[in-house]
């Protein structure tokens, strides 16, 4: 029981700080997950986040379900989930309840702009951890380009896109490994 209220305060810990989404939350998660608790490894964050991406839904609650299964299965997806989305619920239950008194409060305004400014700090973080764990090779930085370049210049489906990688990445090292199994 003490196993699951610490995953459930854990997520609830990142996710009350967790502004802009599932990447932000990636260097909160590492240290507290991976550092602090020692839950999983780099590896599994980074195969957990990478699975979220091709899930439906919150790509930071999902990786939650992910680490609190791996922890105390079943029971800890359910606690470490309720504790990412708890305090969302909270904050948005809070400011729907005054909505009328904030929405024109110039330091609300002001705060917003400066926890827009981190959100961009935290995702450029978690992109260079996520670039050195998975761009390993030319092939990767290869696929890493012709990715963004389909996702920002063309109208392309992410769902093929991901597809696509994945099955490349497959196939290189299935005849990586041929060629290195005929020598």
């Amino acid at each position: 029981m003490k196993e699951l209220l610490d995953l459930y305060l854990s997520f609830f810990k990142m996710g009350s700080v967790t502004f802009g989404g599932g990447y932000t939350m990636l260097p909160i998660l590492k240290r507290e997950c991976v550092e602090k608790k020692r839950w999983v490894s780099d590896e599994q964050v980074m195969d957990f986040y990478a699975v979220s991406q091709g899930l439906p839904g919150i790509i930071a609650v999902n990786v939650a379900v992910f680490i609190g299964y791996h922890v105390r299965r079943t029971a800890g997806g359910i606690a470490a989930a309720l504790g990412c989305v708890s305090p969302c619920i909270i904050i948005i239950s809070i400011i729907a309840a005054f909505l009328s008194n904030f929405q024109d409060n110039i330091y609300v305004k002001e705060a917003m702009t400066g926890v827009s400014i981190c959100v961009v700090a935290l995702i450029l973080d978690a992109v260079l951890g996520l670039w050195k764990k998975g761009v390993k090779d030319k092939l990767g930085v290869a696929v890493c380009a012709g990715v963004f370049v389909l996702m920002e210049f063309t109208s392309v489906s992410p769902i093929p896109i991901i597809v696509g990688a994945a099955l490349l990445g497959v196939s290189y090292k299935t005849l990586a490994a041929k060629k290195e199994a005929a020598k």
